[in-house]
């Protein structure tokens, strides 16, 4: 598969978990997150799985998040790394506020899952 059409697929399962009403759907949850799951948040902890999935039901599903220079890397034929820029919504397009994304997406009988994700916050001395 090509990495444009990697990139577009893999952006659409990330905007797919942040913006869905988990709790209206909640098999989107195992469709789209592996069952080893980690992350690392913008303040250096680690979560489990159950620790995100709690955090995904209690967000707002209407805001929209801005994503920016969103890009993949092909590391196998079934494991990319998703890279990008993630703004809240309402936020002035500063460059300073924000954060940086990781996710390391794999591919199991055919259904790309999340299997782990970091996030950096952007401060105005990272941004310079």
């Amino acid at each position: 598969m090509e990495s444009s059409v990697i990139a577009g697929l893999i952006q659409h399962l990330e905007l797919k978990l942040l913006q869905s009403d988990l709790t209206a759907h909640p098999g989107l949850i195992d469709e789209l997150l592996a069952e080893d799951f980690e992350e690392i948040d913008n303040h250096g902890q680690l979560h489990s799985r159950d620790d995100v999935i709690g955090w995904l039901r209690q967000k707002d599903p209407h805001r929209h998040w801005v994503f920016k220079d969103f890009r993949v890397k092909v590391l196998t034929d079934n494991l990319v790394l998703a890279i990008y820029s993630l703004q809240k919504p309402g936020q002035p397009d500063t460059g300073s506020m924000g954060s940086i994304r990781t996710s390391l997406w794999q591919r199991h009988e055919g259904h790309w899952k999340m299997a782990f994700h970091q996030a950096t916050k952007i401060t105005e001395t990272s941004a310079s």
